[in-house]
């Protein structure tokens, strides 16, 4: 009769990394899609115009109007009577009808981003939250790939170092 071998502590994280590598696959994906979406966020590339008509209170303050709409840097470029006209749209002080264009992504694509951009009021912060740890034990268990003194291990050290160097430098040149 066999005795069962004791499995060591190596055993476990190879498979929980190997296993929660595979569960993350399909996460990440969506993640880089919309990691690389979001540096464009800015650019005209993937935007299409629109416009948007709303009505306001009468008589507002320019200043309000732009919180109202949700404009940044929000500037009154000239008002006509009682037609105030600011970048890409109007508004009109009597009866508060608003018309202005903006420059939104597709709504799949806004989703998308919103995966980035979630706060933690949202559902969604959960599962990112979730996401997050499980990349973080990929990380550690990651040291548990290879024995202590094999050059692999010495080597990944070395590379671990130089991806935690690159990403201080990043963080220091954003400020």
């Amino acid at each position: 009769m066999k005795t069962k071998e004791k499995k060591s502590l190596n055993y476990y994280m190879r498979a929980l990394h190997r296993d929660v590598g595979f569960l993350v696959v399909g996460i990440t994906l969506i993640f880089c899609i919309s990691g690389i979406l979001l540096i464009f966020r800015d650019t005209d590339l993937l935007k299409k115009e629109r416009v948007i008509v709303r009505t306001l209170a009468p008589d507002m303050a320019s200043a309000d109007i732009g919180k109202a709409l949700h404009i940044r840097d929000f500037k009154v470029l000239k008002q006509e009577g009682n037609v105030v006209y600011f970048e890409n749209g109007t508004y009109d002080k009597i009866n508060g009808k608003t018309s202005f264009t903006s420059k939104t992504l597709p709504a799949f694509l806004s989703k998308l981003n919103t995966i980035h951009k979630t706060s933690s009021r949202n559902f969604i912060h959960w599962f990112t939250l979730l996401y997050g740890v499980a990349l973080l034990f990929l990380a550690i268990s990651s040291f548990w790939m290879y024995k202590a003194k094999t050059k692999m291990f010495k080597r990944g050290i070395v590379f671990a170092s130089v991806g935690f160097v690159i990403a201080a430098i990043m963080v220091f040149i954003s400020f």
